[in-house]
């Protein structure tokens, strides 16, 4: 729920107030009791990134982090075809000669 500024264009007291979106704004000044309260608008609240950085893998689930590993032990296999690959380019390399 945001905070929103209130003024008081009869007394020009003013104040914050924690309220949902939902709500209809308030017209009555709580100082003065007069029906001159207006809401402000404001810039809004800035998002603030602390720490080292965030990444996609800062909160996976154990489950996903297991099967991510199970992956890396696959990705050992590829190695060895690209090792094939290395071999099948060259041969491609001494045809074209």
């Amino acid at each position: 729920m945001p905070t929103y500024d209130y003024v008081c264009d009869g007394c020009g007291h003013a104040y914050e107030l924690f309220q949902s979106m939902t709500d209809s704004p308030k017209k009555t000044c709580p100082e003065c009791g007069k029906k001159k309260l207006r809401r402000l608008i404001g810039s809004g609240g800035a998002i603030v990134f602390k720490g080292s950085g965030f990444y996609k893998t800062d909160y996976r689930s154990e489950s996903y982090k297991k099967g991510a590993a199970a992956e890396g032990g696959k990705a050992g296999g590829k190695s060895e075809g690209g090792g094939k690959s290395e071999g099948g380019s060259g041969s491609a390399g001494k045809s074209s000669d």
